[in-house]
């Protein structure tokens, strides 16, 4: 039996898989990155949110945003050994989930756009190259962060028409001072702007928020994609929420710019399953 976790900035999801076959038991908790979360943080996550019932685990994959290093991911790997006692941890990067979940064994482009974003070329096995997505201050183009920033400054500065402005007040009731303050004071500003994304999902037929919205994908793949060379002629895959729910129109900024996009998903852990149920 193992238990594997793909965590984010916002959420983790938890998967309980027991045998070879396609049932398993899920739950979620709050993200766990250990850029923004220290080790007691984390073990206290797990305590009030984790609920399955895992019995004697044999291994845990763990797959996370910030899980780049090998001190960070040692920060992640004690407390989840102290938490399920279990020996084997494997802590991965969620890019390397995105690009076993998307890719498989074959060579491609994998990217993430959920809360934040993130790329790699994968050949099939391991991550060739990977450019830096530097977070949500320097980078993270294309992710909910980016577009809720991209949003709220616009909405901030009229830069958007009136209507779509007067939308956004009476949806969220939040007064300038409120977002600011959510934004340069409070703890995880990615998640609060991110928590935009729906008002641009529901909106999008209007040409301004088509034009933003294809404008930071379009700046995703300038910034990113561009810069690994094997896009010219290798499939792009994406997942992450952002990317299912804006999936015409990121397919539509792909062709754009010159790339080819094959696989979509809202998340990578069907595909994680399946990919590690044969090591049970």
């Amino acid at each position: 039996m193992i238990l594997i976790a793909d965590s984010g900035s916002t959420k983790t999801l938890w998967c309980l898989v027991k045998g070879s076959d396609d049932t398993f038991e899920s739950c979620t908790t709050q993200g766990i990155n250990p850029w923004l979360q220290n080790e007691n943080d984390i073990t206290e996550k797990l305590v009030k949110e984790f609920t399955l019932s895992t019995g004697r685990l044999d291994a845990v994959y763990f797959y996370g945003a910030g899980c780049a290093n090998p001190e960070k991911n040692d920060q992640v790997r004690r407390p989840l050994k102290y938490f399920f006692n279990v020996k084997d941890i494997f802590i991965y990067s969620d890019i390397m989930a995105a690009a076993r979940a998307l890719c498989v064994d074959k060579p491609g482009i994998a990217a993430i756009l959920g809360t934040g974003s993130n790329s790699c070329h994968y050949d099939g096995s391991r991550i060739i190259s990977q450019v830096s997505p530097l977070g949500f201050i320097l980078g993270d183009e294309g992710s909910g962060a980016a577009l809720g920033r991209r949003l709220i400054s616009d909405v901030l500065k009229k830069q958007l028409p009136e209507n779509i402005c007067n939308l956004f007040f009476d949806r969220y009731r939040l007064k300038p001072d409120d977002i600011m303050d959510n934004v340069y004071h409070k703890p995880f500003p990615n998640r609060f702007m991110a928590k935009f994304a729906p008002f641009l999902s529901e909106n999008i037929n209007h040409p301004s928020i088509y034009q933003l919205v294809n404008n930071c994908f379009k700046e995703f793949f300038k910034r990113n994609i561009e810069q690994y060379p094997e896009s010219a002629h290798l499939p792009v895959n994406a997942t992450g929420s952002i990317a299912w729910h804006f999936r015409s129109i990121l397919k539509e900024s792909a062709a754009e710019k010159g790339f080819r996009m094959e696989v979509i998903t809202r998340s990578p852990m069907d595909g994680l399953v399946k990919f590690h149920q044969k090591d049970i």
